[in-house]
């Protein structure tokens, strides 16, 4: 699975010998392939994403492939900059083309995202004048099941970059981790603001990005019928200001795919979600904008149960948008937080959503990220979800990272802390400190949640009530294609 030179990239693990336990990731089964990552960082909050993301497609010569939910390149990557030095995304790759005669700009968003995403859909539909050229590329991508998306959010640049995560290209996602209730950039193109956001994404470099390139070029294809190659040697696009978190680090893919058309079922990241949270010795931290799946709940509620099992840390949005969305991904992730209250018999399960001081009380910051860690030796990164339709209905892509000894140990607790700090507002190393001294994730935001800046219990659960999904909801939140008889008789495909 692993090359021995990957393994002793990391200068702390001497030709095989120190143990990380039993391994997670599992090629072929809980995850597509495990290339190794010259250089590969995460990146937190889009402010943070975008300035790195502009340099490197600044360099790019020969191949811009985004493919992702939703795309408008009204957006500035960079606001907090002059707009002649950092101009809209759409001009910007026009300006590209127009300067490198072999460059191709590609762009694939999921269709559905012109009624139900965020960003314009007139130019999506109809075109604009960016994207008037014939080597910029943009398509719609149909070929999902019935209320399905194509949820992935990825931009590979000359197949030596790449950058997966929880973050689409499109309106109403940057924001800074300060996280303020108002900022002068965090503005829509029509000059309204929006709330904090939080959200994460992640950067790779070397075979791990030639391997999300293949993976969405096989999308385009799947999409548009049009085979692409490879965009064949190029210089490093990697951004000059971005620090590596890791060097020559094995990153595994994991993906969703549903039975549709030219694709088979794929549910890697059901499987590598289900084996990292099993494998959680003492903690695992979860950050998720919903919490709905049943088989997540299942093994969440098995692992609370046990008499040592490991601490449940979750930091998650509180409000949901729009009256669908709460009755679908509300009440359900309500019922699902009150079966597990249910079965805290030793009081390891903490679900918190972070605030803001704002001028009328605490502004509440919504969380967009879809992350796992588990103690202190696995990280997850990527598009999926923790509700059913990520496991099996929608297009997904999840990058992992899974220690290889004490130095990537170290940088994964940092990672962890480095999130825990921002929602306390406190530095990385009180975090550090403090867990030392109390052994205790809970506890350790217990001590360091007294600033107005903080997390606050998720308290709008009442302990009594309901604790299974409510009736006709599996039709929007499925984890397999719909069948329309079977929605006909009341259920869902295999149900």
């Amino acid at each position: 699975m692993y090359s021995t030179a990957a393994m002793q990239a990391d200068p702390d693990l001497p030709a095989m010998v120190e143990p990380v336990g039993p391994r997670i990731l599992k090629p072929g089964e809980n995850c597509w392939r495990i290339e190794i990552a010259s250089k590969a960082s995460v990146l937190v909050d889009a402010s943070d994403y975008f300035c790195h993301l502009e340099e490197s497609l600044r360099k790019a010569r020969r191949s811009i492939l985004i493919v992702g939910w939703d795309f408008d390149g009204r957006i500035r990557l960079c606001p907090d900059r002059e707009a002649c030095d950092s101009p809209s995304l759409g001009n910007m790759l026009r300006s590209l083309v127009e300067e490198r005669p072999d460059l191709e700009v590609r762009v694939l968003v999921w269709s559905t995202a012109v009624v139900h995403a965020p960003g314009a859909p007139l130019p999506l539909l109809f075109g604009t004048e960016w994207d008037d050229h014939p080597r910029i590329h943009v398509r719609l991508d149909t070929q999902h099941p019935i209320y399905g998306a194509h949820h992935q959010k990825i931009v590979c640049i000359d197949d030596t970059m790449a950058y997966a995560g929880g973050i689409d290209l499109t309106v109403e996602r940057w924001d800074t981790n300060g996280h303020a209730e108002t900022h002068p950039h965090r503005l829509n193109p029509d000059g309204s603001c929006y709330t904090p956001v939080h959200d994460i994404q992640m950067a790779v470099e070397g075979d791990a990005a030639r391997a999300l390139a293949d993976l969405a070029r096989e999308r385009w294809w799947v999409a548009t019928d049009e085979e692409l190659g490879p965009a064949g040697a190029c210089d490093r696009c990697w951004p000059e200001r971005l620090d590596p978190d890791f060097i020559d680090m094995p990153v595994a893919i994991a993906r969703t795919c549903p039975a549709w058309g030219k694709t088979t079922a794929v549910r890697e990241v059901a499987a590598l979600t289900a084996d990292c949270l099993r494998a959680a010795k003492s903690l695992i931290y979860i950050e998720a904008q919903y919490l709905t799946a049943a088989s997540i709940g299942e093994i969440l509620g098995e692992r609370l149960q046990e008499p040592n099992g490991p601490e449940i840390v979750v930091i998650m949005t509180r409000s949901s948008q729009g009256a669908m969305e709460q009755l679908v991904m509300g009440e359900n992730r309500d019922r699902l937080i009150r079966k597990l209250r249910s079965l805290d018999a030793h009081g390891r399960l903490r679900i918190f959503y972070p605030v803001v001081p704002g001028a009328a009380g605490e502004c509440e910051i919504h969380i967009h990220a879809k992350l796992i860690v588990v103690d202190d030796d696995f990280i997850r990164i990527g598009s999926s979800n923790l509700n059913n339709r990520s496991m099996g209905l929608d297009t997904e892509c999840d990058l992992a990272v899974e220690a290889q000894g004490a130095a990537t140990r170290r940088t994964i607790v940092r990672m962890r802390d480095r999130l825990v700090a921002e929602h306390l507002d406190v530095s990385p190393e009180d975090v550090a400190r403090t867990f030392e001294a109390e052994g205790s994730l809970i506890r350790t935001i217990d001590a360091l949640n007294r600033n107005p800046r903080g997390l606050r219990a998720l308290d709008r659960v009442p302990e009594e009530g309901p604790t299974v999904p409510m009736i006709g909801t599996a039709i929007f939140d499925p984890d397999e294609p719909l069948d329309l008889m079977s929605i006909l008789r009341g259920g869902t495909k295999g149900k």
